[in-house]
Order: structure tokens, then C-alpha cells, then sequence
């Protein structure tokens, strides 16, 4: 009896700590040139193991809601993510309003040095997060969604010191294509084939990349449109498509993985 008593009580210690782990989503907020951002790092707390760190800048919509259910899903046991705000804790255009998220993007269009100016502080603040949540510091990297693929794809062009970037239906294009001779990442980008935003890109992404000493992957995911990965979209061109989105997630955390190990 008194053994069952001890294993009844062991089962419900574990069931209480497996109740308490939780996903965590504390506020990170810093001032450049005057701007305060409003951004949020995710982790699951149920273990204190070191875990690589992520840089995590979002579709065009910036950090909301959704942002995070999907910081969550990819955060999981493995990554500490930094889901970033690129805009400025005042700009928060509404999901679905294209003309508020085009408003949003086009200062930072418009001035890539900018745009690699902030996308290079919430790296920074990436690795401050390292004094007081379970990321190790010697395993960075940054991925992004579309507006956020073009982000983080120039977070390397750069030169910045991080293993890996990884650019979901992103823009391709850059204001300067020799940047690319900086890149120390490993590059991987995957976008629709259908896609009519960022495909026209294809061509001279490839050739900046040829001309870079990036090891890096252009990936071409058959009869995805843009925006495959972001769920709840479903217009002609801009469209969730589950096989593109699950597949493109495996090729990251294969490309993560190995960019974290060193291998080839």
C-alpha cells in the first residue's frame, strides 16, 4: 500500500508540472532612433535547457495574435523566439487590411539600410534575452514570412554573425546586390513557383547568391502561391496550401539543425 501510495503521488508531481509548463510570451521592448518597439519572446518554460535562439520577424502584419500561434508552433521544445516589431509599437495594421500593411512595409522598402538598421538591433536584443531565458547564445539564427523573409534575408546581407536565415514566400529583391559578399549565414529561401510577387526576383537572387560565399538553397515548392504557410489566406494569389507550409517547415528544421552542428 504504501508503495502504491508513493507512485500515486509521483503521477500527480508530474501531472502538476506537466500542468504548469506553458508557453511564455514576455514583452521586449527597446528605443531606436527614437522609436519604441513592442515585441515578444515565446518559449516553452517546461524545461531550462539551453535551446537556439530565433530571430522571428512576421508577414506584413507585424506582431498580432496569429503572429504568435505561429511563434508558438515552431518555438515548440526547440527554439527560444524573438517574434520581432519591425514597425514600431504604433503601427499595427489590421490582418486583412492590405492598404494599412502596405502603409507599414514602405518606409522600410524604401530605405533597406534601415530595414537592415532594426532587423540588426533585434538580433541584439535576441542575445541580451540569453542573461535571463533558456537560449544558447552560440546558436542564433532568424527566419521570416513574406515582408519578414525580406527582412531576415537582409539581416545576412549584413554580414551579420548568425548560423542560418531562413526566407518563407519573401521578397527577393535587394537595393544592392553586392551586399551578398557579406553573407555569412547559411541562405535558405523557399518560395511558390506560382508565385507573381516574388518569382520575377528568381533569376537575380540566384546570381547575388552565386556571387556571395553564402552556402545557400533556393527552394522552388510546386504550385504554391504566396503567402503558403500563412493560414486563413485564401485568395488567388495569396493562399495557405497545408503540403507547402508542412514541407517547407521540415526543409527549415533540417536546414536549423544542420547549420547549428556545423555540418555540411
Amino acid at each position: 500500500m504504501r508503495i502504491a501510495r508513493l507512485c500515486c503521488l509521483l503521477l500527480l508531481a508530474g501531472t502538476s508540472l506537466a500542468t504548469q509548463a506553458k508557453m511564455v510570451h514576455r514583452p521586449v521592448n527597446w528605443t531606436l532612433d527614437g522609436t519604441t518597439f513592442h515585441s515578444v519572446l515565446v518559449y516553452d518554460d517546461a524545461s531550462s535547457a539551453k535551446r537556439p535562439g530565433l530571430v522571428m520577424v512576421p508577414n506584413w502584419y507585424g506582431v498580432n495574435n496569429v503572429a504568435v500561434q505561429k511563434a508558438d508552433m515552431i518555438a515548440g521544445k526547440d527554439y527560444v523566439i524573438l517574434l520581432t516589431d519591425m514597425y514600431g509599437a504604433s503601427v499595427r495594421p489590421t490582418v486583412g487590411n492590405a492598404d494599412q500593411a502596405t502603409a507599414a512595409t514602405k518606409p522600410l522598402y524604401g530605405d533597406r539600410a534601415l530595414m537592415r538598421k532594426r532587423i540588426n538591433e533585434a538580433l541584439a536584443q535576441l542575445k541580451a534575452q540569453a542573461k535571463t531565458s533558456p537560449i544558447d547564445a552560440g546558436k542564433l539564427a532568424a527566419i521570416g514570412f513574406c515582408f519578414g523573409g525580406s527582412a531576415v534575408l537582409d539581416l545576412a546581407r549584413s554580414g551579420a554573425d548568425v548560423a542560418a536565415v531562413v526566407s518563407f514566400h519573401g521578397g527577393l529583391t535587394t537595393d544592392n546586390p553586392a551586399l551578398g559578399k557579406n553573407i555569412k549565414a547559411r541562405v535558405l529561401a523557399m518560395n511558390g513557383a506560382d508565385d507573381k510577387g516574388t518569382m520575377p526576383d528568381a533569376d537575380k537572387f540566384m546570381d547575388e547568391m552565386r556571387g556571395s560565399p553564402a552556402d545557400w538553397q533556393f527552394v522552388v515548392i510546386g504550385h504554391a502561391v504566396h503567402c503558403f504557410t500563412e493560414k486563413g489566406e485564401n485568395s488567388p494569389g495569396c493562399r495557405y496550401d497545408e503540403k507547402a507550409a508542412q514541407r517547407s517547415y521540415r526543409l527549415m528544421h533540417d536546414w536549423l539543425r544542420a547549420a547549428f552542428a556545423g555540418m555540411p
